[in-house]
């Protein structure tokens, strides 16, 4: 079967690269981490290291529920992210982004799994803003 490349042009710009779904995953992957911190920040405030005092100190409970959120909208946008288009590819790099100031500000609190979450949105945020679609 023989196809025009005017056929195949279209056909490449309707996928989605393969560097936009792994970077969709991912966006999912810290969205369900996220939610996870959350969850573990309000059924057990124990889990968590309170160290020195800061200046934004916050009750664990809140930072859960920070948490929560953040991790349901990163899920949502990740999903949003699989449709290749340009409104989820800004809204990708914008919550993500969202994540690593939460995350940060959270650091005192439990620091490895923050960290964690941290180098993953930087890792997306990558992913996102070198991938080049052929509508470009």
């Amino acid at each position: 079967m023989t196809f025009s490349a005017e056929t195949d042009r279209v056909v490449r710009q309707e996928r989605t690269p393969g560097g936009a779904v792994a970077a969709a995953i991912l966006l999912v992957t810290v969205g369900v981490l996220d939610m996870l911190q959350g969850i573990s920040a309000v059924a057990a405030d124990q889990l968590y290291f309170i160290g020195l005092e800061y200046l934004y100190k916050f009750d664990t409970t809140a930072w859960g529920w920070i948490h929560i959120v953040t991790g349901i909208v990163l899920i949502l946008t990740g999903i949003g992210l699989m449709s290749g288009t340009a409104w989820g590819r800004v809204a990708a790099m914008s919550v993500a982004a969202l994540s690593i100031i939460a995350n940060f500000m959270s650091l005192p609190y439990y620091p490895a799994w923050s960290i964690l979450v941290i180098v993953l949105d930087v890792v997306v945020i990558w992913a996102v803003a070198t991938w080049h679609s052929q509508a470009d």
